[in-house]
């Protein structure tokens, strides 16, 4: 009996050795993103051993960075019922309510889980400051509340420096994050996850170029880390955006480091989404076509892969499968629909109803496109980012009445980087779809597009245009008095402007010798040359001015008139509008 006694406890002993090997088996999995290792090594757990509640809890984590919040929680449920790690379920349930707006219940949860927590237990802090930020609005500065608390009890601890390198870095703390990141890796140099964050801090501040070395540091101490395989992707396309002259080829680049990411994690649906989500980024809507199809065939009811159904087909010109996949997708309210779901299937609408050669479009499928883009901008107002290229193509196709009522979308949000440039062809659009011969000037639609103009005018005054295009606009309505307002406006600015270039021309040639030599005369001969150019440039829009003002006063006062007729004549006395006009003044 005591010899069965004994063999018992070291039965137990050892399984108990072997669950804990197994949860840190687990762990390293999650932490280098393979997934589905991940989960069967925690369901094998559970199988044998369903007291261990920290494998639910771990695996519920899981199904949480799936966006699987259902299964998550019925292991968080499971879990609880267990007796060992229990209370860490709490945490799981928690992060569920925070994301659900209900941070009340998950306090209540939170509390749960650290209630007679011994003087050296630290680890429920850290999940549950990683439940503050691992919601879709984190809340950093909860999270760094708790994991202060498990500073205090292992202040050399590497995961509590990791987890709060991330709260920092979440925070825009960057010399935080930099501190915990090093105390971390310093602390366990296997935590690779901390030296490659510090790769991360150098992406997020755009120094590339260091960004690499640091990647590769952490390929030299493992390559086959797939996180950071990740990471280069992300940083190639980050710096083929801000750097155009090089998009194609670091785009290029970024797809083949995302490619040797999943190599070395998984291929599971789950993994193929975050891929398809990296497609979209860098805009390879072939491949996301291919991605999308072998999807379908592993899984044929996931809503989400009629997302990218329709994004890749719209993009590849398969419009009707893109109407089709995208109208699944939004017709569901239970799917997380999200602003370019209802962008593409607005797209995908209009083009569907636009004739073959793109001169004009069915009015009906405009109007249900544009109910869905203004449902997108309703979720995400800088959305109308995406539509100004779009009107640009129908403003070059003369589409203008269609192109104005994209533009005007553009111009109700002054924080959209295309904001001045939408207001600009807003107020064109309108512009030039009343100035034909055929067509009755609509004076309700040009006091919209002076509106246009004058918002541009206050975001950038020096742009002298807008002043020409909004005395043209008003002499369009037929108000000579603000006709002749921005027409001298425009004078004005224009002039200023001249004068401006020629200071700073004087200023740039002033003591450049070899510019002289160059051109073989004087800086002063050079920077005139300069000038009379400019002057030619603007000459038929100063002409413009001068004689649609002397018209606009001629039959209130003559001598006005006769003075910028005047004018003319000064720049081109050849003109015959302005001789005519003067002789009629006579």
């Amino acid at each position: 009996m005591n010899k069965f006694k004994i063999f018992s406890i070291a039965f137990l002993t050892s399984m108990t050795l072997s669950h804990a090997q197994d949860i840190d088996l687990a762990k390293k999995a999650i932490d280098a993103e393979q997934f589905e290792k991940a989960k069967s090594i925690l369901k094998s757990i559970i199988q044998t051993k369903p007291t261990n509640g920290k494998a639910d809890f771990l695996l519920g984590n899981i199904y949480l960075t799936q966006t699987s919040t259902d299964s998550a929680k019925i292991f968080f449920q499971k879990g609880l019922l267990a007796t060992e790690g229990a209370r860490l379920n709490n945490i799981g349930l928690g992060q569920i309510e925070l994301e659900n707006g209900n941070a009340g219940a998950a306090q209540n949860l939170f509390a749960l889980a650290t209630k007679d927590l011994r003087k050296r237990d630290f680890e429920e802090y850290i999940y549950i400051g990683r439940a503050y930020m691992n919601i879709s609005k984190p809340d950093y500065k909860n999270a760094l509340n708790e994991l202060s608390k498990a500073k205090l009890v292992n202040p050399t601890d590497a995961q509590v420096s990791l987890a709060l390198g991330d709260a920092q870095y979440g925070n825009n703390n960057q010399n935080d994050a930099y501190i915990a990141y090093r105390d971390a890796f310093q602390s366990d140099n296997t935590l690779i996850r901390a030296k490659m964050q510090l790769g991360v801090l150098l992406k997020g501040a755009k120094s590339y170029d260091e960004a690499l070395k640091a990647y590769n540091e952490v390929i030299a101490l493992n390559a086959n880390y797939g996180p950071v395989y990740r990471e280069l992707a992300e940083t190639y396309y980050k710096w083929g955006r801000n750097k155009p002259s090089k998009s194609a080829e670091y785009m290029k680049t970024a797809i083949g480091y995302y490619e040797k990411y999943l190599s070395l994690t998984d291929y599971s649906l789950n993994s193929r989404m975050r891929h398809a989500d990296f497609l979209i980024l860098v805009k390879d809507y072939k491949a996301l076509e291919v991605e999308a199809k072998t999807m379908s065939e592993m899984d044929k009811v996931n809503p989400r892969i009629f997302r990218y159904l329709g994004y890749s087909a719209y993009e590849n010109g398969n419009i009707d499968v893109a109407i089709k996949s995208l109208e699944s997708f939004t017709s569901n309210p239970a799917n997380k629909i999200i602003a370019k779901d209802y962008l593409n299937l607005g797209l995908a609408r209009i083009k569907k109803g636009t004739s073959a050669d793109g001169l004009s479009i069915d009015p009906i499928a405009f109007s249900l496109g544009i109910a869905d883009i203004k449902k997108a901008i309703e979720m995400e107002p800088l959305v109308v980012e995406e539509l100004n290229e779009i009107g640009k193509k129908w403003f070059s196709q003369k589409l203008y009445k269609e192109a104005a009522l994209l533009f005007e979308l553009g111009t109700t949000n002054a924080e959209a980087k295309n904001y001045v440039d939408d207001n600009i062809y807003y107020g064109l659009s309108i512009f030039y779809s009343n100035n034909k011969k055929d067509v009755k000037p609509d004076p309700i639609a040009l006091q919209k597009s002076d509106v246009a103009f004058g918002n541009v005018i206050v975001a950038s005054p020096s742009y002298q245009d807008a002043y020409l295009y909004r005395a043209r606009t008003n002499s369009l309505i037929g108000n000579d008095e603000m006709t002749i307002k921005y027409y001298d406006a425009y004078v004005t600015k224009a002039t200023e402007n001249l004068k401006s270039k020629l200071d700073s021309a004087n200023a740039n040639l002033a003591n450049n010798k070899n510019i002289e030599e160059l051109y073989r005369g004087s800086i002063k001969d050079f920077n005139n040359l300069i000038f009379n150019k400019e002057v030619d440039r603007l000459k038929p829009k100063l002409i413009e001015a001068y004689n649609t003002t002397g018209a606009s006063y001629a039959n209130t006062d003559k001598v006005k008139a006769k003075e910028y007729f005047a004018k003319t004549l000064a720049l081109d006395p050849t003109n015959n509008y302005a001789t005519e006009s003067l002789k009629l003044l006579k």
